[in-house]
């Protein structure tokens, strides 16, 4: 059963008890990520979630690791576009320890400046780690392409000029400006009983911070091609749609539909790019959802003489999609994927705690696995076709990053 208390200061409490489980899972949601970033701050969330492992006015950022190592714990983090999560999975004996030291890691990070010059550094690394993967840099690419200046296509991870700037005053400032106690949520899932919320209200109900977080206005979707000539094996490929926001009310049947066309081995795009023709090792799409827009991404890598007719199998699937619908077995398939996904992820107690944690923070309302199932259910292939032809229109925005220049000047434009 999952209980919601709202602490006096604003900060939501979110709480499922599973009793018949031996972890439990406590995240601290902040309704903040690169969305949120103007320009000269991108990547300070990102750096900020590192830095909260750097060490506390009591706690090394080695004694943070041995906290958890010492009691076969997990801590973690991650950073999105619209939020970032600080989590800890334990044996539930050990609950209110890991409750604690989070709480010592959000509240009291002291932002030393040996540890900030080391962290850039750490970052850096990352953010190459990441430039040295096309796979992984072609979304980024198409996400600029998409959104242009608006933060929705700034990298998570910002850039180096803008990593080279923060300072521990920054950081301080940004937490006060926009970690507001109005924007978090405390989401726990496992063996663990209603008793634990008066511990957390204790740690975290009485905070108070500034009232200045930086909103920014619903992104613009453009149409553009993208192409960048890069030193690599294959060519890779992005497609993006614009796509459905968070909670809107067709967001099944399109999840649905991705599942048919390319969120799996048996979906369209798989089999006809990968095992009718040859034409790829990895090809699929994916559908991310924000709070007032969505994209719709289709990836495919190739050898770059491959490209050509890699891209006209992709449209011609996809002409396909649009034009002639969906079976009642591929409806019936993808229902049951996307049910069994469900029922499989509610086995772990971090999948729950995202789940309640996100649904607060993002949709602040949480909706039973009986009102899922039936929207799923209500999915027709109707619906699935109308949206189809919504979303797959000649209005989108594709990214190249390909070894050869003449592939690279024939699809930008």
């Amino acid at each position: 059963m999952m209980r919601k208390y709202t602490c006096q200061n604003g900060v939501r409490v979110v709480l499922e008890s599973i009793p018949t489980v031996r972890s439990v899972t406590i995240g601290i949601w902040i309704g903040v990520g690169s969305r949120d970033e103007k320009e000269k701050y991108n990547g300070i969330s990102h750096f900020l979630e590192h830095m909260f492992f750097k060490g506390t006015k009591t706690r090394t950022a080695k004694e943070i690791a041995e906290s958890f190592d010492s009691i076969g714990g997990q801590v973690n983090a991650f950073t999105a576009k619209e939020y970032t999560c600080i989590y800890a999975k334990v044996l539930d004996n050990h609950a209110t320890y890991a409750l604690d030291v989070l709480a010592d890691m959000f509240f009291h990070s002291t932002f030393d400046d040996q540890e900030l010059k080391k962290e850039k550094n750490v970052v850096l690394e990352e953010i190459k780690m990441y430039e040295d993967t096309p796979d992984d840099i072609v979304h980024d690419i198409l996400s600029k392409a998409a959104y242009h200046n608006h933060p929705l296509g700034f990298p998570i991870l910002g850039t180096e000029e803008t990593l080279s700037t923060f300072t521990s005053d920054m950081l301080n400032q940004y937490i006060y400006d926009m970690y507001t106690p109005d924007n978090i949520v405390i989401s726990v899932a496992g063996n663990i009983d209603e008793e634990f919320i008066r511990q957390i209200e204790k740690l975290f109900g009485f905070f108070e911070r500034g009232k200045n977080r930086y909103s920014n206005e619903k992104p613009t979707f453009y149409s553009e091609q993208v192409a960048k000539q890069k030193n690599t094996e294959q060519a890779h490929l992005c497609i993006g749609f614009e796509g459905l926001p968070i909670g809107h009310e067709k967001i099944y049947d399109l999840i649905v539909m991705n599942i048919i066309f390319g969120g799996g081995m048996s979906s369209r795009l798989f089999q006809e790019v990968r095992e009718e023709r040859g034409l790829a090792y990895s090809v699929f799409s994916y559908h991310s959802s924000y709070k007032d827009t969505g994209t719709l991404v289709i990836y495919g890598g190739t050898a770059a003489n491959q490209l050509d007719e890699l891209h006209d199998t992709i449209f011609s699937t996809l002409a396909d999609f649009k034009n002639n619908g969906i079976s009642q077995k591929e409806l019936q398939n993808s229902k049951e994927q996307l049910k069994g996904n469900l029922m499989l992820s509610l086995e772990s107690t971090n999948s729950r705690m995202g789940r309640i944690g996100k649904n607060e923070l993002l949709l602040k309302k949480h909706r039973s696995l009986d009102d899922i199932i039936s929207d799923i259910d209500r999915v027709t292939a109707e619906s699935v076709y109308q949206l189809a032809g919504d979303i797959f229109t000649n209005h989108f925005t594709s990214a190249l990053i390909s070894p050869h220049p003449q592939s690279t000047s024939k699809w930008s434009h």
